[in-house]
């Protein structure tokens, strides 16, 4: 593989980003090199996870069910936002239920058909979509806990130089706060192809003038993919045109 062509940069969490990597068909990851840049860290905060008096919890991240499932040994019901941190649930043994591909969809999804007893939704430090109040607003026993920490880390080495020499990246965003940071660090003159989950991460990336910008049709891994395969197919095939010289 060329080590000047085009690659895939993947800021998540190393095993995030791993698996989304999986999802790509293998053709793909042959002819694509990957640099893994995680520019948040996620770790546990030192805080008890009692699920005592709790009827059931909400899992908005495979970060939160990682977290709660390491932390303490009970299973109860679980509302999962997005069928990948549903299956993660499933799979550690929660009695999971797929409520929707984004928060706002589960708090519709909560308000429509109202769940019995106490919610406890468990997130991290920093969490979008207020989950807790919307559903108490409306009447819902519900609480919210962080229970984990995302702190922001800077590129790698290998992100660095690819960035300063102008290499073509494609760069998935999963998250505002990523994208916004990611934005932070990003040289003006870098070659890129951004991947936006949703119009949310799109919109924090205002000083990004150089290359292109796509929004994925649904916040979902599986759409995020399809939009990736698409850019990537679009570059290799440009950079193996014979040249007219």
């Amino acid at each position: 593989m060329n080590e000047n062509g085009p690659a895939l940069l993947m800021t998540r969490p190393r095993e995030a980003a791993q698996r989304f990597v999986e999802l790509l068909p293998s053709n793909l990851r042959a002819n694509l090199p990957i640099i893994y840049s995680p520019l948040l860290e996620i770790s546990a905060l030192p805080v008890m996870i009692d699920l005592g008096g709790v009827d059931a919890v909400i899992f908005t991240s495979g970060e939160g069910v990682r977290v709660a499932s390491d932390g303490q040994p009970l299973r109860i019901r679980a509302y999962c936002v997005g069928e990948r941190t549903t299956k993660a649930a499933r799979l550690a043994g929660w009695d999971a239920q797929y409520s929707g591909d984004t928060a706002d969809a589960l708090v519709a999804a909560l308000r429509a058909d109202v769940p019995g007893g106490n919610l406890l939704h468990l997130h991290g430090e920093y969490t979008r979509g207020a989950v807790a109040k919307r559903l108490s607003d409306t009447g819902i026993l519900c609480s919210g806990m962080a229970i984990y920490r995302q702190e922001l880390s800077s590129f790698s080495v290998e992100a660095d130089t690819a960035l300063a020499t102008q290499r073509p990246l494609i760069v998935p965003l999963f998250s505002p706060r990523t994208a916004a940071h990611f934005a932070s660090l990003c040289p003006e003159n870098a070659h890129l192809s951004l991947i936006a989950m949703s119009e949310q991460v799109a919109e924090v990336m205002p000083r990004l003038q150089s290359g292109a910008r796509h929004v994925s049709k649904f916040p979902t891994a599986e759409a995020m993919v399809e939009l990736v395969c698409d850019v990537a197919q679009t570059w290799l095939r440009v950079e193996t045109e014979p040249s007219e010289d």
